[in-house]
């Protein structure tokens, strides 16, 4: 018998970051605390609009199967601090992380510079029977 997850449940998931996560930060580090991404390690911050729809996010389909969020941040984000590289992204509530995402290569910014950041998926994939 094969393993099924419906995909309201993986959309629950998703759901949730696209339903809190009205901010989000640029990072030189990975951050694992609230604190630590608005404040230590934040190069940059803006914030998204909420919702599946809202601006900032679409719930649909997965590349491969299963489900995904993609979010699309808002471009023309002002550098706080430059000199260093963007490593991470944090999606976060206002209280707590929701979503820490390594970049594949970091990327230089200078203070008071634009950052163009490019859209990018979460993805729920669907479960694989043992």
């Amino acid at each position: 018998m094969a393993t099924k997850i419906a995909d309201a449940v993986l959309d629950a998931a998703l759901n949730y970051i696209a339903n809190n996560g009205n901010e989000i930060f640029y990072c030189n580090a990975e951050p694992s605390t609230y604190t630590e991404a608005s404040v230590t390690f934040k190069l940059a911050d803006d914030t998204l609009a909420m919702g599946d729809g809202g601006g900032n996010y679409v719930v649909g389909n997965g590349d491969i199967d299963g489900r995904k969020l993609t979010v699309t941040p808002n471009q023309n984000v002002i550098v706080d601090t430059g000199g260093q590289n963007v490593t991470h992204i944090a999606i976060c509530d206002g209280t707590n992380w929701l979503y820490v995402k390594a970049l594949d290569a970091g990327v230089a910014v200078t203070t008071a510079n634009p950052l163009d950041p490019a859209a990018f998926d979460i993805e729920l994939g669907d479960p694989v029977d043992d």
